[in-house]
Formats: C-alpha cells, sequence, structure tokens
C-alpha cells in the first residue's frame, strides 16, 4: 500500500473509518457468509490485513462490531413491532415475522453470526462462533424481557418473570427460525402463527402494566 492511501486512511475521522470498515465486512459477508476472511475483507476494503487488525483486533472483535450492528438494528425494528397500533396479537405475530424476516432477507449474515464454517475455523482457529454467537442471543434476551416489565403485569416477581419469558421467547426464535431457514418446511406465515400459538396461552391472561405504554 502507497504512503498516500495510508496518510488519507489516517486523516479520516476513526468512527467514519470503521464505519467503512464494518460496511465493507457487510459485502463480504453477504456473499460469503461464514467463510469471510479477515484477508477478503481487507481485500474488499482496499486496505491491508494489519490495517484491520488495527482497527478490530482480530476477526472476533471485527465479529463482535457487525453484530452489534446487526442486532442493533434488529432490536430497532423489533420495538417498532411492539409498538404498532394493532391488537396484542397481532403485534405478538408482527415480533415473531419481524425477526423471521430479517434471517431470511441476510441468510448469509445469519449464518456468519450464528455459524461457524470449517473452512473458516482452519484459516482462523482462534475465531470460534459458537463462543461470540451466545453474548448476541443474551442480549437479544435482556433486552426482550426489559420490554416485557415495562408493558406487562406479572405479578411480584415480574422481574425474574420478565427476564425469563425475554430469554425464552428469543431461545425460541432462534432455535425456530434456524430450522426453518435450514429446511424450508412451511411458509413464514404458518411458523408466525404456530409460534404465537405456542406463545399465546399465558400471554393473553396477562393485563398490560398500570401507567406503562401496554403491549
Amino acid at each position: 500500500m502507497d504512503i498516500t492511501h495510508r496518510t488519507t486512511d489516517q486523516q479520516k475521522p476513526a468512527e467514519q473509518r470503521r464505519r467503512e470498515l464494518l460496511e465493507a465486512a457487510d459485502r463480504v459477508v453477504l456473499r460469503d457468509g461464514p467463510k469471510a476472511s479477515m484477508n477478503a475483507i481487507a481485500a474488499e476494503a482496499g486496505i491491508t490485513k494489519p490495517i484491520l487488525y488495527r482497527h478490530f483486533g482480530d476477526k472476533g472483535g471485527l465479529y463482535r462490531a457487525l453484530a452489534t450492528r446487526h442486532t442493533d438494528g434488529l432490536l430497532s425494528a423489533l420495538r417498532a413491532s411492539l409498538d404498532a397500533p394493532a391488537d396484542r396479537r397481532r403485534r405478538v405475530e408482527a415480533t415473531l415475522d419481524t425477526y423471521l424476516a430479517s434471517i431470511e432477507a441476510m441468510p448469509q449474515v445469519y449464518r456468519f453470526l450464528m455459524h461457524p464454517a470449517e473452512e473458516s475455523h482452519q484459516a482462523e482457529q482462534s475465531f470460534d462462533v459458537g463462543r461470540h454467537s451466545a453474548p448476541l442471543l443474551r442480549r437479544m434476551g435482556e433486552e426482550l424481557g426489559q420490554v416485557i416489565a415495562e408493558r406487562v403485569d406479572l405479578g411480584p416477581a415480574a422481574g425474574v418473570q420478565a427476564r425469563i419469558w425475554g430469554h425464552g421467547i428469543v431461545g425460541m426464535m432462534h432455535a425456530a427460525g434456524d430450522w426453518w431457514l435450514g429446511e424450508r418446511p412451511c411458509s413464514r406465515a404458518e411458523l408466525v402463527t404456530s409460534l404465537a400459538d405456542l406463545l399465546w396461552g399465558r400471554l393473553a391472561l396477562a393485563d398490560d402494566r398500570e401507567g406503562g405504554p401496554g403491549f
């Protein structure tokens, strides 16, 4: 890489350069899925691999940055579904559909975040997708639990109960969505209805939390 390119890279604000590198990483992940490598991402960004390491440390650091980027977007979309002007059942279905639609729209990104590739492990053995994906799911579970606690009256142990529900719903969505994306045994709408039916019994009986935004 020439001196002019290095100087230009150094002169850019750190956040702008980081955003550009994440956008380059997204393009590679959309193309290669779990096989996306640091070499390919560096090439896509027009930089050397050491510069990529300087911004993210290693593939784990890049993974965490991409996971945060996509999880932030997904959580924002899930909140919008929960706030939609509809009855509770329709909002539950809309929330489930939002999650499933997101993994269906970008299956390569989903597989990169959730599934290791043997080729990638051979080339970059220090990276363990399973170790990094668990915090992503925990974050989603905690945030959904907080939303439930704010909206639904679950009685004296509401805080713990809401967290149980949050992690349980995320686990269900993840497991069912992973299976569905791989096999496509039914339509997305059929899966949404079936999952909503599974959730609906206790959720239908719970009152909205007094003073909360409603659910």
